[in-house]
């Protein structure tokens, strides 16, 4: 089973892909290495790009995140890119204080 990993660009660098392209190339990497029948090697690269794939998708979500805590928080700034971690953005429960309902987690 040597197909490409999607029907999409499996070659694409993995920062260019969107949360629902790496979302859908990482079940079909998943599913690959479910199926078994490929070689060591193979299944290595697979392993590898479902990782990088995996991490991809976390900083969308960290970055969607940070997009909703700041928005909540009243200072919406200016769209962050979408690659940007929670880390690098303001997060609303750090800036308001322990009795600031804008500092509470749903």
């Amino acid at each position: 089973m040597n197909g490409p990993v999607t029907a999409a660009q499996p070659d694409r660098p993995v920062a260019d892909l969107s949360y629902e392209e790496a979302r859908d190339e990482l079940v079909a990497v998943v599913a690959r290495l479910e199926a078994g029948g490929e070689t060591l090697e193979a299944s290595l690269a697979l392993w590898e790009r479902g990782e990088a794939l995996a991490a991809r998708c976390q900083e969308w979500l960290d970055g969607a995140r940070a997009r909703l805590d700041a928005a909540r928080a009243g200072g919406a700034p200016s769209a962050p890119s979408a690659g940007e971690a929670a880390g690098d953005a303001t997060d609303a429960s750090t800036e308001a204080g322990p009795d600031d309902p804008r500092g509470r987690r749903p």
